[in-house]
Order: structure tokens, then C-alpha cells, then sequence
């Protein structure tokens, strides 16, 4: 499985949201690049981010997502989601470098968005993010919630050629109380490869993660505090022993 350290951008900063609320913010670097390089220089493969002010719909922070592909995209590869809505902005975020965007709230509101999108870039350079309140699809920034099911969304984009989605659990994001694999591995079911987000906590939640056979994690603020290790995390995600 692929472990990705995520890095959270608002106004600049490096944040995290808890539960997706804007109003619970912690400000955790005023540098993403540096901590983008800090990430990989302790080995990460992949790096995963969010640009919080356009998914708010409040500014972007391209520039930002530019620097960082330049200065760590040869070493690793870069995943970006936030208000990627059109096909437009899709081929932008692709611009800047990285190497696959996810579209969220366009996959649940706009059925044509997907399908032009892999017409336009290609299956592998698309992911899509299904972020669920209690089953049901959670949408602009999580402040919305919509009348359709995880995994009805899930069948549909698959069909439509997805083959990786990136699943949220809203109440577990930021909570520290590890990922809602129940969730994931029944929108995996639906034939794409899923990525957990939300929760993960420590490394028996990365273990457990891959031990359910899903293609990835995403972590981030168990990181930012210090409870997880980037290293013994990626040694978990890889299958090695634990460490004496």
C-alpha cells in the first residue's frame, strides 16, 4: 500500500481542519514547501495536496503547489484535490506538475464532470475523493451534504472508467480515531482502489489499513503531533517487521 503525508493548505499555511470545519483550524507551519521536503527526505514516495481555499471557494495556492512539485517532484510524485470542479481546473492543477488530481464535489453534482476529465487527461491522472457524513456524500468543503450514498457514487465513477478513489470519513478526519476501513473496503468493492483518510492515529492503524488489502493511507495531523513517526510509519505501510 502507498502512505501519503498530507499537507493542508490555507492562506499559505499548513493546517488541519477538525472534521472538516473551517472554524476548527490548527495552524501547524507557515512553510509548506519545507515540510513538503522534510516529508520526503524521510522517505515519502508520495505527497498528498489540499488547497483548502479553493475548495472553501476563497483563493487558491498554486504558486505554492508549483514550488513544492519543483522543488520534491523528482523524488517523489503529487497528488492534489481541492475545487477541482471542471475540466478547466483540472488541466490547471495538472499544470502545476503533479502527477494525478482528485475531484470531489464535481463527481457528485455534475455526472459529466468525471467522463471528460479521463477523456481529457487520462484514467491515471484522475482519482476521485468520496468524503461521507454518516453514508451520505459530503460536498464543497465538507459543508454540504447531499442525498447520495458512498457507495452509489462509488459504483458510478467506476464505471466511468476511476480507478482510484480517495475515501473520507468527515467525523473521523482530524479525530485521531483511526480510519473507517468498514467504509473504504466496501466502496473498494466496487472495483477501484481505495485510499483511507480520516483518523489514522498511529501504526496499528496503518497496519490494519494494508492487512485489509486497501491501496492506501493518507495521514496527517497524527504526524504533525508527533504521535507518528513518517519513518516507522512507512516501514508499517511497506509490510516490514515492527521494530525491537
Amino acid at each position: 500500500m502507498d502512505l501519503f503525508p498530507a499537507i493542508d493548505i490555507r492562506h499559505g499555511r499548513v493546517v488541519r481542519l477538525s472534521q472538516g470545519e473551517a472554524t476548527r483550524q490548527t495552524v501547524y507551519g507557515d512553510d509548506p514547501v519545507a515540510v513538503a521536503e522534510r516529508f520526503v527526505e524521510q522517505g515519502a514516495t508520495w505527497i498528498h495536496l489540499v488547497d483548502l481555499d479553493r475548495a472553501f471557494g476563497d483563493g487558491e495556492n498554486l504558486s505554492l503547489v508549483r514550488r513544492i512539485v519543483a522543488r520534491v517532484g523528482r523524488a517523489s510524485r503529487v497528488q492534489l484535490g481541492g475545487g477541482l470542479r471542471t475540466v478547466e481546473r483540472v488541466r490547471e492543477g495538472l499544470e502545476q506538475g503533479v502527477v494525478r488530481v482528485v475531484i470531489g464535489t464535481a463527481a457528485a453534482i455534475d455526472p459529466s464532470v468525471v467522463p471528460a476529465a479521463i477523456a481529457a487527461v487520462g484514467a491515471e491522472r484522475i482519482a476521485v475523493g468520496i468524503d461521507a457524513r454518516d453514508g451520505q456524500v459530503a460536498i464543497r468543503g465538507w459543508t454540504e451534504t447531499v442525498p447520495l450514498a458512498a457507495e452509489t457514487l462509488a459504483r458510478r465513477v467506476v464505471g466511468e472508467g476511476v480507478r482510484t478513489i480517495v475515501y473520507t470519513d468527515v467525523a473521523r478526519d482530524g479525530m485521531l480515531t483511526g480510519p473507517d476501513l468498514a467504509g473504504a473496503r466496501r466502496l473498494q468493492s466496487a472495483g477501484a482502489g481505495v485510499i483511507a483518510s480520516g483518523g489514522v492515529a498511529g501504526l496499528d492503524d496503518i497496519r490494519a489499513v494494508r492487512e485489509a488489502g486497501l491501496a492506501g493511507a493518507i495521514v496527517g495531523r497524527a504526524l504533525y503531533e508527533g504521535r507518528l513517526d513518517l519513518v516507522e510509519a512507512l516501514e508499517a505501510a511497506a509490510g516490514a517487521s515492527p521494530r525491537r
